[in-house]
């Protein structure tokens, strides 16, 4: 069964012939298509005081979607959490699944970008103590009952509608993020394809005793391994399906090259995500990365696959939603019909 997944961050760069306005609103017509046509995630993200506008509310983002479809799950990847109070954050998330109930998950990040914490007044050499008390705040929060927190009296209302609130998985690209997240008996979503911060998450939950360790699905380093295969690239993070792929990258090369220069430009804790592709100057160099892809209805079906999944980022950089959409009508009518993805 090929998995068929949407991400939005829904930055406009300067050069962008849209506004936030329209791709806030093709987001939501997007996501009513996705529910429509059987996908079966939706994955929005969190960054700060961007010039191009990525998605700084996806709760609110969230709520908007969730309200909008029937059966996708919706994914916060990730939740910045040391730039949020983790009481808000509770109460936040459990209206979200009381809206929505058990088709929302977050990701709990502990962020990485200086310039967000110095904008957010956090010391940012405490994101690893404030997630993990995060993590403690929300499992009390979705109990129902009052708890203590830091010397006061809680009680966050309305309790989730899902027994124990959404799911919550623990991010990071580090050795020290893998160790966290098996330490705090989270699922844990790497950022990173690294095998040595994966080995280091299931080592921690086997020496805790953790029986529910989980990445992406795999409960071993081993189902991982053999899951991704020694010598399988990752599956690209932006598919886009088109009658002529050189065309098409000429239209949205220039966005392409914004969201992956910039984005690779955060990545200043010399741990570079799998998403960034550093060092790639030209839309020809992405590209030939294989971590952006444009390619022929005949070509998807085959990429999905090698993969099992295709991940849409459809508004990518800010491509305008007229031609994001010619793409996915051209993935409905000429790929979907090949690939078993339909859930109802």
């Amino acid at each position: 069964m090929t998995r068929i997944a949407l991400r939005f961050d829904l930055r406009v760069p300067p050069f962008a012939k849209t506004s936030f306005a329209q791709q806030h609103d093709a987001m939501l017509q997007m996501a009513s298509w996705a529910d429509k046509v059987g996908a079966q995630s939706l994955t929005l993200s969190e960054h700060h005081g961007d010039p191009a506008g990525y998605s700084s509310a996806p709760i609110i983002l969230a709520a908007a979607v969730l309200g909008r479809t029937e059966h996708v799950q919706v994914s916060i990847a990730a939740a910045l959490v040391p730039l949020h109070d983790p009481v808000r954050l509770a109460e936040q998330l459990a209206s979200v699944d009381c809206l929505a109930p058990g088709r929302l998950s977050v990701v709990l990040g502990a962020g990485y970008r200086q310039a967000e914490f110095e904008m957010a007044g956090i010391d940012r050499s405490q994101r690893g103590p404030l997630l993990e008390e995060c993590v403690s705040v929300l499992r009390a929060a979705w109990t129902g009952e009052p708890f203590e927190w830091r010397g006061r009296e809680v009680l966050v209302t309305p309790p989730p509608a899902t027994p124990g609130g959404p799911a919550i998985l623990v991010g990071g690209k580090t050795v020290a993020g893998a160790r966290r997240a098996a330490r705090l008996h989270c699922p844990f979503s790497p950022a990173v394809s690294d095998f040595a911060v994966i080995d280091a998450y299931f080592d921690e939950c086997e020496r805790l005793g953790y029986a529910g360790a989980d990445v992406y699905g795999a409960t071993s380093a081993q189902q991982y391994r053999q899951r991704l295969g020694p010598d399988r690239p990752a599956a690209p993070g932006f598919v886009m399906v088109s009658h002529d792929p050189e065309v098409t990258w000429k239209q949205i090369g220039p966005h392409a090259e914004y969201d992956a220069r910039t984005y690779a430009a955060w990545q200043e804790d010399g741990v570079v995500s799998d998403w960034a592709v550093p060092g790639a100057e030209s839309w020809q160099q992405l590209r030939d990365s294989g971590r952006y892809t444009v390619v022929t209805p005949a070509e998807c079906v085959a990429l999905a696959q090698a993969h099992g999944q295709i991940m849409l980022h459809p508004l990518m950089g800010g491509v305008e939603p007229e031609l994001a959409w010619q793409s996915l009508r051209l993935f409905e009518t000429e790929v979907l019909p090949h690939l078993t993805a339909r859930t109802s």
